[in-house]
């Protein structure tokens, strides 16, 4: 099997947070919303179905602690969590992954689904570099 190469979508649209023991873990650049994607290290995997039992087992496990860093995030900017949102498309970017985004009755689009509707909206610089320390710390990861 050849190396993993991140597809180049990401890059533009997400910040490297670091790497759990399955996925590559990004921080979604658009202040909408607290909002980690994780995408399997694995080439060639585009479906669930393509992933070993194992590797199901430990995305489980991935998105659960995505989904506790997402709550941090909310948390260190003053808009808690009230519902994780869970999805995985892969319609434009056929690369496997998974997003992990907290949801608040504060939100815009409350309680409408966030996939694709509305502009994304940029962080300032001091609140994305906030936001980021407080994924990459609940993970477990190291500073970049």
């Amino acid at each position: 099997m050849s190396a993993f190469v991140l597809n180049p979508a990401f890059e533009s649209t997400s910040e490297r947070l670091g790497d759990l023991t399955l996925s590559h873990a990004r921080f979604k650049t658009d202040g909408r919303f607290p909002w980690i994607i994780l995408i399997p290290r694995l080439s060639g995997v585009e479906e669930l179905e393509d992933l070993s039992a194992e590797d199901r087992v430990q995305l489980m496990d991935e998105i659960l602690a995505a989904g506790r860093a997402v709550r941090a995030v909310g948390e260190a900017q003053g808009r808690p969590v009230a519902r994780l949102n869970i999805g995985m498309m892969g319609n434009k970017t056929p690369q496997m992954h998974l997003h992990v985004l907290g949801r608040s009755p504060s939100d815009a689009l409350w309680p409408r689904p966030p996939w694709g509707i509305g502009e994304t909206t940029a962080y300032a610089p001091g609140d994305l570099a906030l936001a980021v320390a407080a994924a990459r710390t609940s993970l477990g990861l190291p500073s970049a």
